[in-house]
């Protein structure tokens, strides 16, 4: 187990190249414990959630023409916070000690007595070399490779310089026709392969290629401002061969999920693993029963039941939490168990427990069919479920003759408005999340949208309320989503 962050100690943490996936597992646990953390704009948003609740979070980020804080005013915060005995993480983009400015804040801390440690992170050129395809070093091409800051031209020995094998420039975007000007007049070839690269690693990670002479010109018309990195050498050339991220299925494409935040997870990870920009739009809050009472005098009577029936994941969360709380557990169920589909029989079987029935398609129709060979006459069969929800199940096995409980394990709310997301695709998993998109959004908002849905209930719902459904989920779980989202992206 990794020792714990200690207080009163400064951590300069690398946060990687852009992705947030990409920050090293000791940076993610320090951040986990901080008690502030300063970042600058180039650390995500995803990484700053990492830290507690109650942490400071304050911006002390530094660009061209806009410094939140000088360097000495950042130190002395780093100092002062440690001295207050609080764990303070230094969150910097890249890794600290390659042009992060951390030599100085590392300097400044053992001037001040104050114990630190540096984790170091994926440097931004590594990461552009592993999401381009463009090795720094290559046996074939070069053994060496120079890294140099471009935002000072005239501070640089371009000759001395100019003809490393590979050259790395950062912070020389607003000024590279200038540094171009100087390589080549100093003997670089002007038809040195020439890349620059903006947002590396990320779905939004743009890339400009040309030759020493063209790049600068290529920049301009493609508007890629500040921060970029650019790489010259022959290493360039293999870009065509190797670059695998900007060939991913759905890279760059924005991609809205519109189900509860703490249950998006799983689909955005695997967005997000196909190239999508992924942007969480939950339309729907997934909290605890109003009257828990129903549901905790049908546990109660846990082993009376002969069924017990699941239609999501959030049932079987919610039931187990109460299940807790009373003086019951499962060694009091006797029943049968149905799942309406493979994640809420995921969520079963995480118990250890068996699923006897699910239906061929994960449906409340389907689910009934699945009952067809049993005899339900005087069965006593227990439905936890949100406290709105369709009728269709208890209706059709009461008229069967079962002896049916439905109880408010959850409900479901409407989110506080928020802005209306703006994407290539929308996915919506139930028509819960179809309805709330409208009252929050209003149809128009999903015009310019392809917008697919996880079942024809949903899809039904949607053509109801305005918003046309360009692909189903087949079939209707979150992998039949996925591989909707990508046939519908492809096209």
């Amino acid at each position: 187990m990794p020792e714990p962050p200690l207080p009163g100690t400064v951590y300069l943490v690398g946060a990687g190249p852009g992705d947030p996936a990409l920050i090293t597992v000791k940076g993610r646990d320090v951040l986990a414990r901080a008690g502030a953390v300063l970042f600058d704009h180039l650390a995500p948003d995803a990484l700053l959630a990492l830290a507690p609740p109650g942490a400071e979070r304050l911006y002390v980020g530094k660009k061209k023409s806009a410094h939140a804080f000088s360097q000495d005013e950042i130190c002395a915060m780093l100092i002062e916070r440690a001295r207050r005995g609080i764990t303070v993480v230094r969150l910097k983009g890249g890794d600290p000690f390659l042009f992060g400015r951390g030599g100085e804040e590392a300097e400044a801390l053992v001037e001040a007595g104050i114990p630190f440690e540096v984790v170091p992170g994926v440097s931004t050129p590594m990461g552009i070399a592993a999401y381009t395809g463009v090795p720094l070093t290559h046996r074939d091409h070069t053994s060496a490779v120079t890294f140099v800051t471009g935002h000072a031209v005239e501070a640089i020995d371009w000759k001395k310089v100019g003809h490393a094998e590979t050259l790395v420039i950062f912070m020389g975007l607003t000024t590279f026709p200038q540094i171009a000007g100087e390589l080549i007049a100093r003997g670089r070839a002007a038809e040195t392969p020439a890349m620059a690269v903006r947002w590396a690693t990320r779905p939004d990670q743009q890339t400009v290629t040309g030759t020493l002479a063209t790049l600068p010109g290529r920049i301009a018309e493609a508007g890629m401002k500040p921060p970029a990195t650019i790489i010259i050498g022959e290493v360039v050339h293999l870009r065509d061969k190797l670059d695998w991220f900007e060939r991913l299925p759905l890279f760059g494409k924005r991609i809205a999920i519109t189900r509860a935040r703490e249950q998006a997870g799983a689909l955005s990870e695997r967005l997000a693993a196909l190239g999508a920009f992924v942007i969480e739009t939950p339309t729907i809050e997934i909290c605890p029963a109003s009257d828990y009472a129903p549901l905790d005098s049908a546990i109660a009577a846990l082993s009376a039941y002969d069924w017990l029936i699941f239609t999501s994941a959030n049932g079987v969360r919610f039931f187990l939490e109460r299940l807790d709380r009373s003086q019951r557990d499962l060694r009091d169920l006797r029943a049968r168990i149905c799942a309406i589909g493979p994640a809420t029989a995921a969520a079963i079987e995480a118990l250890h427990l068996k699923v006897d029935l699910m239906g061929r398609e994960y449906v409340a129709e389907s689910l009934l069919e699945a009952f067809a060979p049993y005899d339900l006459a005087g069965k006593r069969i227990m439905l936890p479920r949100a406290a709105a929800a369709r009728d269709i199940i208890p209706a059709e096995l009461g008229r069967r003759g079962a002896r049916i409980d439905v109880v408010a394990a959850y409900r479901t709310e409407k989110p506080p408005a928020a802005e209306a997301p703006r994407a290539d695709c929308i996915t919506f998993t139930s028509s819960s999340t179809v309805r709330n998109f409208v009252e929050l959004f209003g149809a128009g908002a999903a015009k310019s949208a392809r917008c697919v849905s996880i079942g024809p209930i949903t899809t039904a719902t949607a053509a109801g309320l305005g918003i046309e459904i360009a692909a189903e989920a087949s079939p209707f779980t979150i992998d039949g989503m996925l591989d909707a989202v990508v046939r519908i992206m492809r096209d």
